[in-house]
């Protein structure tokens, strides 16, 4: 479900019209992120830390309202859920576009991201099914390097506004603290910094739970 936006009477109405022209609307940020308590939960849940951190960072999401604004036909609509397309490694060293559908609640997520990994894995392609609807944001997580700034492949063509998020690698200091470097791209007709910040202090306050 979608709500429309009242943009006549939306305090930011001027900064929407003026980035929605922009041939390269969106701007990113890269922090780190203290994953120290993360990591130990996932273990004593016996679960994927990928698929744990997954969980945070789409109920952060979910959490913050300009994360959930998407332009549609010049409008924009707010979605009452997003959902997650996270890019899948395969065996081969491909990887393919999944649809994990949020919930609240982690062992409802959890099982609903280890069946789409599952079906990538075993299905050939980059798009593997159809994606109804634009309430996803774009995750991937390069686990391989510990980044310090990360830029995305984009059409300016094509009608997007979804937030990308992007996790590096797990750095262990000498005191056995966990961090990772995290890289958000958004749309700035929809948000502005401001709006970035609340949205990693909330995936903060969860990974530390």
């Amino acid at each position: 479900m979608k709500t429309l936006l009242d943009i006549e009477n939306w305090n930011r109405k001027e900064h929407f019209l003026f980035f929605k022209q922009f041939e390269e609307p969106f701007f990113g940020i890269t922090t780190t992120i203290d994953c120290t308590k993360a990591y130990v939960k996932s273990k004593q849940l016996g679960t994927s830390f990928f698929v744990y951190y997954l969980h945070k960072t789409i109920a952060a999401v979910n959490t913050i309202e300009s994360f959930r604004y998407r332009i549609i036909d010049d409008k924009i609509y707010i979605f009452d859920t997003i959902d997650v397309s996270a890019t899948i490694l395969r065996d081969d060293e491909s990887f393919g576009f999944s649809l994990i559908e949020y919930s609240p609640y982690f062992d409802v997520f959890s099982a609903n991201t280890f069946a789409e990994i599952e079906r990538i894995k075993k299905t050939p392609g980059l798009f593997t099914r159809e994606f109804p609807s634009e309430n996803v944001i774009h995750f991937s997580a390069i686990p391989w390097v510990n980044f310090t700034s990360l830029s995305h492949a984009r059409s300016y063509t094509f009608p997007d506004s979804c937030p990308k998020i992007s996790f590096g690698k797990m750095m262990i200091d000498d005191n056995g603290k966990r961090t990772m470097s995290m890289s958000v791209h958004v749309h700035h007709g929809l948000m502005d910094g401001l709006h970035v910040g609340q949205f990693a202090d909330c995936f903060q306050e969860l990974m530390n739970e």
